[in-house]
C-alpha cells in the first residue's frame, strides 16, 4: 500500500492561504499566549505551519522506520514534494519567505531521513541472511559428520559364563586298570608258604 507524504498537508494549507485567501498574513500575531515569566508570546500563522511540519515529520520518520514500511513509490512521492516545493521556492515571489523554506527544509529531510532508513534496513536484512546461511552451512557440516555411539554393554548371563568355564576346563577321563591275567603266583621264600602245600601242623613232630 502507497504511503501518504505527510510533509504535504503544511505546504497544502500555505498554498490554500496564498491563493484562496491573499489577504491573510502570516507574519500578524493570532494568539498572544501569557507565560509564567510575565511575558507574552505572540502566535502567528507562520509559527503554526513550522510547528505542524515538526510534528509531521517525526510522524514520517516513526512510520518510515518500520520494517517494510515505505517502498520505493513513497520516495518518489517525497521528492516530488520536495522538487515542487522547491520550485514554489524560487519561482513564485509570495513563496520567497523564511517559513515556507523551513517547509521545503522539512521535505527535504523526510525525503532524505526515508532514504536512509531503507538502506540502513537493506543492510540489516542482508547481514541477517548471511548469518542465517552460515548457520544452516554449519548445521550441514554437523549432520554430515558420522557418529559413532558405542553399544551398551548388556550383562552376560550365568548360563553362558557356567558353559564358557566348562570349556575351558575339560573334565577329567577315568582310567580303568586292564586285567591282569591268572598265572602262577610268585616264588616265596617259605616252601610251607607255596600255593597248594598246606602250613605244618604243630601236633605233627619229626620222629613221631
Amino acid at each position: 500500500m502507497v504511503g501518504f507524504p505527510l510533509l504535504l498537508i503544511p505546504l497544502a494549507i500555505y498554498n490554500i492561504i496564498v491563493f484562496l485567501m491573499p489577504g491573510v498574513s502570516l507574519a500578524e500575531p493570532l494568539v498572544k499566549l501569557p507565560l509564567m515569566s510575565g511575558a507574552e508570546w505572540p502566535l502567528t500563522l507562520s509559527d503554526m505551519l513550522l510547528a505542524l511540519g515538526i510534528v509531521v515529520l517525526l510522524l514520517e520518520v516513526i512510520k518510515g522506520a518500520r520494517p517494510g514500511a515505505k517502498y520505493l513509490t513513497d520516495h518518489l512521492l517525497s521528492l516530488i514534494v520536495v522538487g515542487g516545493a522547491v520550485a514554489e521556492f524560487l519561482l513564485w515571489p509570495r513563496f520567497g519567505n523564511s517559513t515556507y523554506f523551513l517547509l521545503a527544509l522539512l521535505a527535504l529531510a523526510d525525503f532524505l531521513s526515508g532514504l536512509a532508513l531503507r538502506a540502513r534496513r537493506g543492510t540489516q536484512v542482508v547481514a541477517a541472511a548471511a548469518v542465517s546461511r552460515r548457520g544452516a552451512r554449519k548445521a550441514d557440516a554437523v549432520a554430515a559428520e558420522p557418529q559413532f555411539d558405542p553399544a551398551p554393554l548388556s550383562p552376560a548371563p550365568a548360563a553362558s559364563v557356567a558353559e564358557s568355564v566348562l570349556l575351558d576346563h575339560p573334565q577329567p577321563k577315568i582310567v580303568h586298570p586292564e586285567a591282569v591275567p591268572a598265572g602262577p603266583s610268585p616264588d616265596v621264600m617259605s616252601p610251607g608258604l607255596q600255593p597248594g602245600h598246606s602250613s605244618p601242623r604243630p601236633s605233627e613232630a619229626p620222629g613221631h
